[in-house]
């Protein structure tokens, strides 16, 4: 059909379509993956707030090897709404989320680019992590950060490749 790449929203539901069907990203990707030989793919966004380090760097991993080495992963701090409680009882505070995200993405570099990784971090962690055969796109996958205010830039400059807008303006944190 022409297109260049195509993303797909990482979220446990969507606003609106809350009640209604919808699958997970990763799963999708991977569908799409299966079924095209030069579409490039993402997520837009993921989020910490129901994922895990270890488990989400296998996961890109074997997406990666699937696609292969079409997929980019777009990641950011993640937002309050559903999926900020369908694992706890409040959703973290804007500070707590970017703390929180700043660590998930040096975890999940650290993951990614290494066969055995530890880390140690205030909210993950990781103990002799296996990551083998690695991601086929070297160093790893491409990160697409999205930030809007200080401290969400600094994690893109730290640790992205590409800068997402969320919606066009730098925000304080």
């Amino acid at each position: 059909m022409g297109f260049d790449h195509a993303w797909t929203y990482d979220y446990l539901t969507w606003r609106s379509l809350q009640n209604k069907p919808w699958f997970g990203a990763l799963p999708t990707l991977t569908a799409a993956a299966c079924v095209t030989s030069s579409l490039r793919l993402g997520t837009l966004v993921a989020s910490p707030n129901f994922r895990e380090p270890v488990p989400f760097a296998k996961e890109l991993m074997t997406l990666d090897d699937i696609s292969p080495c079409r997929l980019t992963l777009g990641i950011g701090a993640g937002a309050d709404g559903y999926d900020a409680v369908a694992l706890r009882d409040a959703a973290w505070s804007p500070a707590e989320r970017q703390t929180r995200f700043a660590e998930f993405m040096e975890a999940l570099d650290v993951l990614l680019t290494n066969e055995k990784s530890d880390f140690k971090g205030c909210h993950y962690l990781a103990n002799a992590a296996r990551a083998i055969p690695g991601c086929l796109q070297k160093p790893r996958l491409p990160f697409a950060i999205a930030a809007t205010g200080k401290k969400s830039m600094s994690v893109a400059a730290t640790h992205g490749d590409m800068w997402v807008a969320v919606d066009g303006r730098l925000h304080p944190d």
